[in-house]
């Protein structure tokens, strides 16, 4: 028997499977954080902008919320339901940064960088990858706050438990405090402010568009050296 038709029955049941259509399916990406990574007064919407059409993107970051509160509030749930759907994508990676809600002195949110907040960090990476997600866990933007001649980085705890949390569980990690950090103090003080929503909404944590733009093609290009898988997605995008 000719070696066509000993192998037309694997053939067949290959495709059955929808196996020999999955590279041609779309990638996605779900962004999970706070208002630094929001609509508005973050840097994900001109992230997701910086992606092919046909690759899905969803921002589902909220201001004030920390790794505690996500959850608490049922927004991790509309993720894991989102992940567990398929929706016909080739693969999902996840994005979660927090840290800026998770310190100190905000009631209902706040959690110890100690233990609370790397098991929370731990438990999303756990179950991304149980409902078929990837992780990339992102260290937290820095706040633009100087202190004298240099940023102070006031996250550094937070930062350095996520840091741990993906050596642990050897998750891709994206390290925005320590490349954003070394941007802002390349800028100084002044041209760090232009990166500032404008007016009444002025501060050194959230961005306006500019900051958006810069800190959207930073994790554009850092998404890249980290997931090879998601170059493509990226296009010609910078």
């Amino acid at each position: 028997m000719p070696f066509f038709f000993r192998a037309l029955p694997l053939l067949l049941a290959f495709l059955a499977t929808g196996a020999g259509a999955a590279p041609d399916q779309p990638l996605r990406l779900i962004l999970v954080g706070d208002s630094t990574m929001a609509s508005s007064t973050g840097y994900g919407d001109a992230l997701c902008a910086r992606l092919t059409p046909d690759t899905a993107c969803h921002n589902l970051a909220r201001g004030g919320r920390s790794s505690g509160s996500f959850r608490a509030e049922g927004r991790w749930d509309e993720v894991l339901s989102l992940l567990r759907a398929g929706d016909g994508f080739r693969v999902s990676y996840v994005l979660i940064q927090f840290g800026h809600n998770d310190q100190p002195g905000k009631p209902g949110r706040s959690t110890d960088y100690v233990n609370e907040f790397p098991a929370n960090m731990r438990r999303y990476v756990e179950e991304t990858r149980a409902a078929g997600g990837i992780p990339v866990l992102v260290t937290p933007l820095t706040r633009r706050n100087f202190r004298g001649d240099w940023v102070h980085d006031d996250l550094a705890p937070w930062s350095s438990a996520v840091r741990q949390v993906a050596r642990e569980t050897k998750a891709a990690l994206v390290d925005l405090n320590v490349l954003s950090m070394a941007d802002v103090q390349a800028m100084g003080p002044r041209q760090a402010d232009t990166l500032a929503r404008a007016g009444a909404n002025f501060d050194h944590t959230h961005v306006g568009p500019a900051g958006a733009e810069r800190y959207g093609s930073m994790m554009a290009r850092a998404l890249r050296r980290q997931e090879p898988g998601l170059a493509a997605a990226f296009g010609s995008a910078r």
